[in-house]
């Protein structure tokens, strides 16, 4: 049976360690890429399943309307 590699718990503000491939994760996402959502609104696929539900038709026509009459403030509403 092959041995588990140690495992190294990290604390707050610790930084990642140095592994031997510097490109281990890949190259960094850019900036331009990088973004928290409030630059645009959901999807109303997004805000149905925000709300815990699936997605139907039903549902789908109720998030548009969400959206459009409250916006992101609608959209609030839906997340803990």
């Amino acid at each position: 049976m092959a041995q588990a590699a140690p495992v190294t718990l990290l604390k707050i503000g610790d930084s990642m360690p140095e592994s031997a491939d510097d490109n281990e994760w890949g190259e960094p996402t850019s900036d331009a890429v990088l973004h928290t959502g409030a630059e645009q609104l959901p999807d109303p696929e997004d805000v149905v399943l925000a709300s815990g539900h699936d997605i139907t038709p039903e549902r789908l026509e109720r998030a548009r309307r969400l959206l459009k009459e409250e916006g992101a403030a609608g959209v609030e509403k839906l997340l803990p």
